[in-house]
């Protein structure tokens, strides 16, 4: 099951900093006043120049990369999904000389105690943390905790939601957030740290955000990573024996990044936005270089693309695709792309199924094409019936979600997506509340229709836009029916797929009775007295209904 609009795996968890105090204001005291700051205060290529005037003695040698602990169930179910931009974070720290602890506490579903511990242990001079809009809360918190812990610590936070509410953060949290990097983290961070530890001043740091003399300042804008192949990474710190790919017999699993960037202009989506509408991209050579590296150091049997759009660029794909089958490499992959870039492949389908793709979801977002128009997506409803066909086709498994909840919905319309879904006839498809990040170009239609501005609810799951015509309750009932509805339709025609097909959606029904969101609205399924194949009714027949079992460890697909 796959992200929809916001969270992202890469280093769009741009990492921040601040002081070494846990007082309300910093200790990096200057003119420099809410809004843009002062001109000349950019090039990381100089920034720990030093200034007497703002020297400050600070010794950051331990560095702790924490998830915060959020669940939501929306996307906890497929497996357990580690945090690829720590990866690269930590490397990047780690090639600049600093000791590194990457700790998801997030997929180990460790609870408060369990992170004092960690942090007590490892003794961090710095921790940094990561937030999309619906994890913000307990980023927060987490950091608060770390001061708690520590109030010398200095605590650090990014990843989009930061980048783009930063004055909101630092308004209201300065005490517990000392820097928020703005963007990618790799160059960011580093040059930070060796700023702090050499007494010059932040300001002089591109990339952040941070609370001074009573107010907001805020550094320019770092210029993007071009050199991709050139970032490091830090593999070896992975707890790999958590990560695993519930629908393939837990196969060990990874998030992969071929591509940063995407140029569309969705108008409810984060990342655009974060880009900058900019793509750059690693080399085939040095990707497939990296997966062949996972799956024999590793053991990694399954990766997914964190990309946006990783099949761009047609020729670097095509390599990429022609690599992986000449030099058989046993990983498969799971990825995301627009729809058109399926159609303009439909030459070449066959090539993604012999490189080992297996899974593909493609953005379908809307049923009219009014909406899909409204949400920027630059497509026509017909091609994404064309493209999943095409997917099918290929015998890769097709995956899509329908944005629903916008304020004109109604019982009558989402009903009318339901039987488009039917006919688009994905393997997969998920049903999901709009969700409103509060700096995304869409938001000033929506804003009026917000019934709340409980971050934790922002999951695509919990309505948080009220339509005109239905309460929020109606609404989040009519989600669960349509999941009901599509996938009573989907295991009432399991005899048309595949076998290999039909025994990964067999896989995945367990998943949806037994390990997500939607497993009330699936149990109830069965209580229609439909005719259901026989696989289904005896895997119901094994449904797990024991209370207080101890959770398995998943985390958000990112």
């Amino acid at each position: 099951m796959r992200r929809l609009v916001e969270f992202s795996p890469i280093p769009t968890l741009a990492l921040p900093l601040k002081g070494r105090e846990n007082s309300g204001s910093s200790p990096f005291k200057g003119e420099v006043g809410r809004g843009m700051g002062k001109k000349g205060m950019a090039n990381n290529d100089s920034v720990c120049e030093r200034d007497d005037q703002r020297r400050i003695s600070m010794t950051i040698k331990r560095i702790a990369l924490i998830t915060p602990p959020y669940h939501s169930g929306v996307v906890e179910s497929a497996g357990t999904w580690l945090n690829v931009g720590f990866v690269y974070i930590a490397g990047a720290l780690r090639a600049a000389g600093y000791e590194v602890d990457y700790y998801d506490a997030m997929s180990l579903w460790h609870e408060w105690p369990d992170i004092r511990r960690r942090i007590e242990a490892f003794r961090p001079d710095a921790v940094a943390t990561t937030a999309f809009t619906a994890s913000i809360v307990d980023a927060v918190r987490l950091l608060a905790f770390a001061k708690e812990i520590d109030p010398q610590v200095v605590t650090i936070l990014g990843n989009v939601h930061a980048t783009f509410c930063y004055d909101e953060i630092l308004t209201a949290d300065h005490a517990s957030v000392d820097f928020i990097v703005r963007g990618e983290g790799e160059v960011t961070l580093p040059a930070l740290l060796d700023c702090l530890n050499g007494g010059a001043d932040p300001a002089k740091v591109a990339g952040l955000a941070f609370w001074r003399d009573g107010g907001v300042a805020v550094t320019p804008k770092a210029p993007h990573i071009h050199d991709l192949d050139s970032l490091p990474m830090a593999w070896d710190l992975v707890e790999w024996p958590i990560y695993k790919y519930r629908a393939k017999n837990n196969a060990r699993l990874a998030i992969v990044s071929s591509s940063r960037g995407c140029q569309q202009q969705c108008s409810f989506c984060s990342q655009q936005l974060f880009w900058e509408r900019s793509w750059r991209a690693r080399s085939p050579e040095n990707f497939v270089a990296e997966l062949e590296m996972l799956g024999s150091r590793y053991g990694v049997e399954v990766a997914m693309l964190s990309d946006e759009i990783p099949t761009f660029d047609r020729e670097r794909w095509v390599r990429i695709l022609d690599l992986l089958i000449e030099r058989r490499v046993p990983v498969k992959l799971l990825m995301e792309t627009r729809v058109d870039d399926i159609l303009r492949d439909a030459d070449i389908m066959d090539k993604y199924r012999l490189a080992g793709v297996e899974h593909i979801y493609v953005g379908v977002e809307a049923g009219t094409q009014e909406t899909l128009d409204l949400f920027k997506k630059d497509t026509r409803v017909e091609q994404s019936k064309a493209a999943i066909d095409l997917i099918n086709a290929a015998d890769i498994v097709s995956e899509t979600s329908f944005v629903l909840g916008m304020p004109e919905d109604t019982p009558e319309s989402i009903a009318a997506t339901i039987e488009l879904a039917k006919h688009y006839n994905p393997d997969m498809a998920f049903f999901l509340a709009i969700a409103p990040w509060p700096y995304a170009e869409l938001y000033p239609e929506l804003e009026k229709y917000v019934a709340t501005k409980d971050y934790r609810k922002y999951n695509l799951v919990e309505p948080v836009v009220k339509p005109v015509n239905m309460t929020l309750q109606e609404l989040e009932r009519e989600l669960g029916r349509a999941a009901q509805k599509f996938y009573m339709h989907k295991f009432q025609n399991l005899d048309r797929l595949t076998p290999w097909k039909r025994e990964f959606m067999l896989a995945v029904f367990d998943i949806l009775l037994n390990n997500s969101y939607l497993a009330g609205q699936m149990r109830a399924m069965m209580k229609e007295g439909k005719e259901m194949p026989p696989e289904v009714r005896a895997l119901i027949g094994n449904v797990r209904r024991e209370k207080g079992a101890a959770h398995q460890a998943i985390a958000p697909i990112p």
